[in-house]
């Protein structure tokens, strides 16, 4: 059973905002899907966004596979651009390329793309998936300097390749210099936004704030007004999986290392949506498009070489709980012909060490209102080009 859970406001602001019953109730059997949701505050209380998660499209998903994406190893840039073009307008029902984006964005926005460094070099955000976003972005009247590409960690972003593959103009930011495992320095993320949670990693008090809580990069915060988030497909050993969910909630705010501090110590599958739920997240969150041209299927996040394979697939959706579903089971479709159990059931090996699996997060996000986990509710579209 997860740990009562406080998310971004102090306790006593929600405490008042619910019955003693209430209270007594949630601290006894833990809080109940709505009272997460309705606890996912941060000290900017902003009013939903139609954009925002679930988004325009709740519960629909495209796939786009194509045979020659990846040859030798190589992407190969006419066919992700036939994918990317297909995929959009799939997604959106509009006329063009140019009208699909503009759904989205519109001059005068500054526009920040999530990307995901962690597998390099096997499985990452691809440059070639990056630039025609940026394309994208450009046709919809979004100019280079107002397009800001982010992630957490400067040495990973730089060592992976991304800021040398961006075109003129193009900005670039971060929230910190590198990974480290205790992650509460807020220098890089702002006070008045953060998700306040009764999690610490072992050995802090319950009553240090900045133990507790979560900040989010100034680069979600002030930087940037909408986001397009370009995860990549796959495994994690501690959350089950890393798709379009974790690679906002563990890539936007400080703290993170709480989540799954030891082999036993994981509470990925509530820290995941709570994070998610934060309004200036939830907000700008606008559009999600997963690469899965190279997946990863064991021992995440790090990219073993023995554990990628070729998926040829791209993903979209404004939905980020029905996208991570349909990740989730690529996954385990790939685990299962590998000969080994879905990520929910599989069992620590030498790769893969944590005791278990926290998956659970994309159905706790779906009942949070984040998106649609019901399948049966879902609009799944599979395309070969």
């Amino acid at each position: 059973m997860n740990m009562p859970a406080i998310f971004g406001t102090r306790l006593a602001d929600w405490r008042k905002k619910m019955s003693r019953r209430d209270w007594m109730e949630g601290a006894l059997l833990g809080v109940t899907a709505q009272q997460l949701a309705f606890g996912a505050q941060s000290s900017s209380n902003a009013a939903p966004s139609k954009l925002g998660m679930p988004g325009l499209f709740r519960g629909k998903v495209v796939s786009v596979s194509h045979s020659q994406s990846i040859a030798g190893g190589t992407f190969q840039v006419e066919p992700i651009r036939a994918m990317m073009r297909k995929g959009m307008l799939e997604l959106t029902g509009a006329p063009d390329w140019k009208s699909a984006w503009k759904l989205f964005v519109q001059p005068g926005d500054v526009v920040g793309i999530k990307v995901n460094p962690v597998g390099a070099p096997h499985v990452i955000s691809s440059p070639e998936v990056l630039r025609e976003v940026i394309g994208g972005l450009n046709e919809a009247g979004i100019k280079n300097k107002d397009i800001v590409v982010y992630d957490r960690y400067r040495k990973q972003f730089v060592g992976a390749g991304f800021d040398k593959w961006l075109p003129e103009g193009v900005r670039w930011s971060h929230a910190a210099e590198d990974y480290e495992e205790i992650q509460q320095a807020i220098e890089g993320y702002d006070r008045d936004h953060y998700m306040d949670m009764a999690l610490t990693r072992p050995g802090y008090d319950i009553g240090n704030l900045t133990a507790r809580r979560s900040y989010a990069a100034r680069f979600i915060t002030q930087e940037v007004n909408k986001l397009i988030n370009l995860p990549v497909l796959k495994d994690h050993q501690s959350a089950g999986v890393t798709l379009a969910l974790k690679n906002l909630s563990h890539g936007l705010v400080n703290n993170v290392s709480r989540s799954h501090s030891t082999k036993t110590l994981n509470t990925c599958g509530a820290f995941i949506p709570a994070v998610c739920a934060m309004p200036v997240i939830r907000n700008k969150s606008v559009l999600h498009v997963m690469d899965g041209i190279k997946a990863l299927y064991h021992g995440g996040p790090g990219a073993r070489p023995e554990f990628v394979w070729e998926e040829k697939t791209m993903y979209f959706a404004t939905d980020p709980v029905a996208l991570d579903r349909v990740g989730w089971r690529a996954i385990d479709a790939k685990r299962v012909a590998a000969g080994m159990k879905p990520v929910a059931e599989d069992r620590p090996d030498k790769f893969s060490t944590f005791l278990s699996r926290q998956p659970e997060h994309v159905e706790l996000a779906g009942a949070m209102g984040l998106g649609e986990w019901n399948l049966d509710k879902m609009d799944l579209r599979k395309i070969r080009l």
